[in-house]
């Protein structure tokens, strides 16, 4: 088709747009001067919507796979992340979210007559099994909260392993806290303080604007700190990631200790060759890992009494009904063990470790985002050969 016949067939089409939205059969005129109220919410999707949606994640996510293993690409990959964002951020408006269907996920593993919407569970597990097989492509290139924060990663400072470590807890707790919420009814904690939903659809308060503000200038800084540090469905991937039949790789065939992938990651996510380490060192992390294994238990049973001691004035706070108190009470105690088995765990691998001798990136922490493709010798060569 030549260009002057799109010069016009362009105008045309957009007249047809219009005239879609134009009210087939308007609304009667009154004579005593009654005026029809405005519809306060809008009208619900199609269901062809849905499946529209889902088939758009599930090409996103073989996209994203295909191009952090195969094309290994950063542009094409910063290219569907943008995409992403407008069409999962902007267009859908945040909704449905894998993130937020964890509270759905929740209330329909505690509650037999909740029946979980089919898009809603095809959104929660879709980024899961493609994790457990090609890594967090998810979390680098679809999901439009990590891309709107990535956006914004202008100067990267490092954090601390210690402290990166700690503050991975709070994404925990958030989730423990999110699934024993939405089991008892109590509310979708997750989607209520979602802090890039005002963003995504241009409305809310002000305390939503200046939460969504408050992580974007952060971001400036500490790259992605929700996904990294906040988010619930993060720590889901992170661990299912730990078993992904494949990874990224730095390098497409040797190593060559330039160090230059491990200066451009933003998130801290390249480790290093390991190093022997003195004989009196060695025997001090076996001190430590003794300790803390000793610890592990005591650490779980304080977040079960934690769990157990703060849900009664949490469910008095939100108006949880006392049919439903039992049941959280018993939720509560089970997500303090897991924080506190969490928090052991964090300590356990401080000691411990997988021999290596080259760069690589760690599988849990990885974003699949690209970046050192870009910046290694290797791939450079390969490229021109």
């Amino acid at each position: 088709m030549t260009r002057r016949m799109w010069t016009y067939l362009l105008p045309v089409l957009m007249l047809c747009v219009l005239a879609w939205g134009v009210e087939r059969f308007p609304p009667p005129q009154f004579e005593s001067g009654h005026q029809v109220p405005q519809m306060a919410t809008p009208l619900p999707r199609a269901a062809v919507w849905d499946w529209i949606d889902t088939g758009v994640l599930f090409a996103a996510l073989c996209a994203a796979s295909w191009l952090a293993l195969k094309k290994r690409n950063r542009k094409w990959i910063a290219g569907l992340m943008i995409f992403s964002l407008l069409y999962f951020g902007f267009w859908r408006r945040g909704c449905v979210c894998p993130v937020g269907a964890i509270g759905n996920a929740a209330l329909a593993a505690a509650d037999s007559s909740y029946a979980i919407p089919a898009v809603v569970l095809a959104f929660f597990l879709l980024p899961l099994i493609f994790t457990l097989f090609f890594g967090r492509g998810f979390c680098g290139a679809v999901c439009p909260l990590g891309a709107v924060q990535d956006l914004f990663i202008i100067r990267p400072m490092r954090v601390l392993p210690a402290l990166e470590a700690g503050l991975r807890l709070f994404a925990y707790l958030y989730l423990a806290a999110a699934a024993v919420m939405a089991a008892t009814g109590t509310m979708f904690l997750i989607c209520r303080y979602d802090p890039f939903v005002t963003l995504f659809r241009f409305d809310g308060n002000w305390n939503g604007w200046v939460l969504t503000a408050s992580f974007l200038a952060i971001s400036i800084f500490i790259a992605r700190p929700y996904c990294r540090f906040l988010c619930p469905y993060g720590v889901i991937l992170r661990n299912l990631s730990r078993l992904s039949k494949w990874r990224v790789t730095i390098t497409p065939d040797e190593c060559i200790h330039c160090r230059l992938c491990e200066n451009v990651c933003p998130f801290g996510a390249i480790s290093e060759p390991s190093k022997v380490l003195p004989l009196a060192e060695t025997a001090e992390n076996k001190r430590r890992l003794v300790v803390f294994i000793i610890l592990a238990p005591i650490l779980a049973a304080a977040g079960g009494w934690l769990g157990w001691t703060v849900y009664p004035m949490l469910a008095k706070q939100g108006g949880v009904a006392e049919s439903a108190k039992s049941l959280g009470i018993k939720l509560a105690i089970v997500a303090g063990v897991f924080v506190g088995l969490a928090a052991a765990g964090k300590l356990i691998g401080s000691v411990i470790g997988r021999r290596q001798e080259d760069y690589e990136a760690r599988r849990a922490d990885c974003f699949a985002c690209g970046r050192c493709f870009e910046y290694c010798p290797r791939e450079q060569l390969k490229r021109k050969q």
